[in-house]
């Protein structure tokens, strides 16, 4: 009988090799991202981080979230720059419809096999993202599991915590029938509603080379999502904010009730915002119905802000100048839901 060579991890489809040689390419990348609070980062069996000086009475804001079925287009485009950008995203600007200023985030990345190439672009998007959220990369964790995944496919998770002063606290309580809805475009989809994107890109026979408006689909599609924690942060210490909603799954009909006290609603109006031709080819390509659109996409908007209507001037205003495309798209009302008209 043959007497076989010694087994070892590689012949199971794990590569230590490949995991470490990650940790050190993504090094330069973390490090760009550090805060002077963080006491202990990658490396280590777990993160140390200290609250910033000055809190009276610190409350700490969590959130976790994944890039969902983008990350399918991703692979099968080879696009792997931008997710990591959006799984912050997804994240920290669900942690600051609270008030919160992110201060720290850490990732999941599994694998059924570990390409350190698309790992590392992927990473480097995580840390561009924190950059633009004002937090630090701290650690995660690379999973490599074959069996679990097919090849070099991936999924990844994100886990962000922030801190705001308790009496900082944004949580709708102060929504008042007339308040001014504020809208901030989004970049695209942001990530969500791409198992529906998915299918209408199969259905159609579109591709990568597919022009919409003058500009590649897929580059439309793959738009980083957008984040908004400094823009936000800025205009909440300029005047008061009384809710901010985040639009992610579930679109506009669904994510802007979260944060509205019982019985009251919002009205929108249409034309108040400008919708870019992706939308139109999306819904044009799957003959989908406004409400259907409106549940299942921001549909332009990324972020809504509600203020008094004396200060929404004021706040467009704001926005604009930290870059963001902002305007008035609609009020409360006492009536509960969303019309939009």
């Amino acid at each position: 009988m043959t007497e076989r060579r010694p087994w070892t991890y590689r012949d199971a489809g794990v590569d230590i090799d490949a995991g470490e040689a990650l940790v050190e390419r993504i090094r330069p990348h973390v490090a760009r991202t550090m805060r002077p609070e963080v006491l202990a980062g990658v490396g280590g069996f777990g993160a140390m981080i200290e609250l910033p000086p000055g809190w009276r009475q610190p409350v700490l804001v969590a959130g976790t979230d994944g890039v969902g079925t983008k990350l399918r287009l991703a692979i099968d485009s080879g696009r792997h720059d931008g997710v990591g950008q959006d799984l912050v995203a997804m994240c920290a600007n669900d942690v600051v419809v609270q008030g919160a200023e992110p201060l720290f985030f850490l990732d999941y990345y599994a694998t059924g096999r570990l390409e350190v190439e698309v790992a590392e672009r992927v990473v480097a998007g995580i840390a561009r993202g924190c950059a633009q959220a004002g937090c630090a990369l701290v650690g995660g964790e690379t999973a490599e599991m074959p069996g679990m995944y097919h090849g070099a496919d991936y999924d990844l998770a994100g886990f962000c915590v922030g801190v705001v002063e308790k009496d900082r606290v944004i949580d709708g309580s102060r929504v008042r029938a007339g308040d001014a809805v504020v809208g901030l475009a989004s970049s695209g989809p942001h990530s969500n509603g791409y198992s529906l994107i998915r299918k209408l890109i199969q259905d159609s026979g579109a591709g990568p080379d597919t022009v919409v408006d003058g500009a590649r689909l897929f580059d439309l599609l793959m738009e980083p999502t957008r984040i908004y924690v400094k823009p936000l942060l800025a205009l909440a210490a300029a005047l008061e904010l009384r809710a901010l909603a985040h639009i992610t799954g579930g679109g506009l009909t669904a994510n802007i009730p979260r944060v509205l006290p019982d019985g009251l609603g919002v009205r929108l109006e249409r034309r108040a915002w400008r919708r870019d031709p992706l939308w139109d080819w999306i819904q044009r390509a799957g003959a989908i119905e406004d409400a259907e659109m409106h549940r299942t996409f921001n549909c332009g908007i990324g972020m809504v802000a509600v203020v008094a209507p004396g200060v929404a001037a004021e706040a467009v205003r704001l926005l604009v100048a930290a870059g963001e495309r902002a305007a008035v798209i609609g009020e409360v009302v006492a009536t509960p839901g969303v019309q939009i008209g």
